[in-house]
């Protein structure tokens, strides 16, 4: 998949590539550090006020969550390409951002409980319950919409660096949730009980529907 992504942005960059004849150096490459992760961006000027950009970025860390009273162990997995169209109003440094993420951000879930917990409507134990393991998974395609600073086409420096804030948003995060190793876990009641859970959860995610991105980078024409 990632093979995939820095592909589609490079092909992205030759297509743009009638933009640069006018002018010297309207092409960058960059690093990216943020929340969507450690990655790097190709950009095309195609006018003193319009920027295109294709980034692709990727995090994994361990991430823990309470919902519905069970304490999980979260591991967040982030694998994203994207592109942006970049306004810069008079030209300079200052942007307005617009354009989409695509690819994959969940989180895996794993809950062990220790004590008694209530799934769904009913209080089992630990050793009917065994291990819960879950997936939360945001949408495949994220609008995003940002502001920042990006210096690297403003004066006659090789060199740049740009700040972004914004968000990315998805639907509600696509919840999954089983159970394995407990007494009750093929038992068609406590499934029952199980999906109520899985919909509870479903609920208490719903915030991650809108994904914060702050980034920093710096920026080389070319």
């Amino acid at each position: 998949m990632l093979n995939k992504i820095i592909g589609g942005c490079a092909f992205g960059a030759v297509l743009l590539s009638p933009l640069a004849t006018a002018q010297a150096q309207t092409f960058a490459g960059g690093a990216n550090i943020g929340t969507p992760g450690v990655g790097v961006q190709v950009s095309a000027q195609a006018n003193e006020m319009l920027v295109i950009r294709g980034a692709v970025d990727g995090l994994s860390f361990g991430r823990n969550e309470t919902y519905s009273d069970v304490r999980y162990e979260g591991d967040a997995k982030l694998l994203t390409g994207g592109l942006f169209a970049d306004l810069h109003p008079g030209g300079g440094a200052f942007l307005l951002s617009g354009g989409a993420y695509f690819g994959k951000r969940k989180l895996e879930l794993v809950g062990r409980p220790t004590g008694n917990v209530e799934i769904g409507d009913v209080t089992y134990t630990p050793a009917q319950v065994g291990q819960l393991n879950g997936e939360a998974k945001l949408s495949k395609v994220q609008p995003f919409l940002g502001v920042g600073y990006d210096n690297t086409f403003t004066g006659d420096r090789s060199w740049g660096f740009r700040a972004l804030v914004g968000v990315a948003f998805s639907k509600k995060p696509d919840v999954e949730l089983t159970a394995s190793g407990g007494t009750l876990s093929t038992n068609a009641a406590f499934l029952a009980e199980l999906a109520e859970e899985e919909a509870e959860v479903r609920e208490d995610a719903k915030d991650f529907r809108y994904f914060p991105v702050v980034q920093l980078g710096i920026t080389r024409r070319f």
